[in-house]
């Protein structure tokens, strides 16, 4: 019998987490065995769809935008990462549980090029992207500072996680940069959206954008101009989605071959 993967988001038609994983799953060996596919389901429908997987085949699932928090409520067990963070991006079903891993958080660490401990940090966004990174970030000894457009949820994420919320930003003063909203997922303009300005970058910065499309976000195009660290939503795919393998496999996963596939086309995970 087949062993089903999926990523459940809305929208998640463009994602490039299929071919990811099914190139992944080739290069172990597992192509046979195993097979991961997108799947769209709308929010009202998560929490039946999920619970109708384990008799369809599925053995695990990515879970992306914007069903990040839901799984908290939809599993029987979280790891430890999951439960602090309080989102989910990895399912897996088994012994008729299923539990909840959170990959975000150390996928974006394995992202960065260097580690952020000592490094004033700037986290756009209050989502579940956004509490990964700053659970991630506040345990490497950063110093964070979040900004969302609805500033009671920036106050929220940071009574909560901790951090300090910020209502207006000065780019320039912060060594780490990271875009956790969904701001540029359907062509938006992110400079028009968030705290930013396409001058308002410097060359010791690291900047990251979750977000990821057909090329460089205008975000990181802006920053790698100045001199910047560029990292595109595509490598911390890359990190999270081997990990979110690793849990379902057991298998070290392939991460140039995920690499390759992953920008061969799509839009986000």
């Amino acid at each position: 019998m087949m062993r089903r993967l999926a990523v459940l988001g809305h929208p998640v038609a463009h994602s490039r987490s299929p071919e990811m994983h099914n190139a992944a799953l080739a290069e172990l060996g597992l192509a046979g065995e195993w097979s991961y596919e997108a799947i769209d389901v709308s929010p009202d429908e998560l929490e039946g769809r999920v619970r109708a997987m384990p008799g369809e085949g599925f053995v695990g699932a990515n879970v992306t935008v914007p069903h990040k928090g839901a799984p908290l409520v939809l599993a029987d067990v979280l790891s430890e990462p999951a439960r602090e963070i309080g989102a989910a991006n990895t399912l897996s079903f088994a012994d008729r549980e299923i539990r909840a891993d959170n990959t975000d958080a150390e996928g974006l660490l394995a992202a960065l090029p260097a580690a952020p401990q000592g490094e004033r940090a700037l986290v756009l966004g209050a989502g579940g992207a956004a509490r990964a990174v700053v659970w991630a970030l506040l345990r490497e000894g950063a110093e964070v500072d979040v900004w969302n457009r609805t500033d009671l949820r920036s106050r929220n994420l940071c009574e909560e996680l901790g951090g300090a919320p910020v209502v207006a930003p000065d780019a320039t003063s912060y060594r780490l940069i990271v875009n956790s909203t969904s701001v540029g997922l359907r062509g938006e303009d992110a400079f028009a959206e968030l705290p930013l300005s396409a001058s308002g970058f410097v060359s010791q910065q690291t900047v990251v954008d979750l977000v990821y499309g057909a090329g460089p976000s205008r975000l990181l195009v802006a920053a790698e101009a100045a001199g910047a660290t560029v990292v595109d939503g595509i490598e911390v795919l890359v990190r999270q989605g081997a990990l979110s393998l690793r849990i379902w496999t057991g298998r070290e996963a392939p991460l140039d071959t995920m690499r390759a596939a992953a920008r061969g086309g799509g839009d986000v995970s």
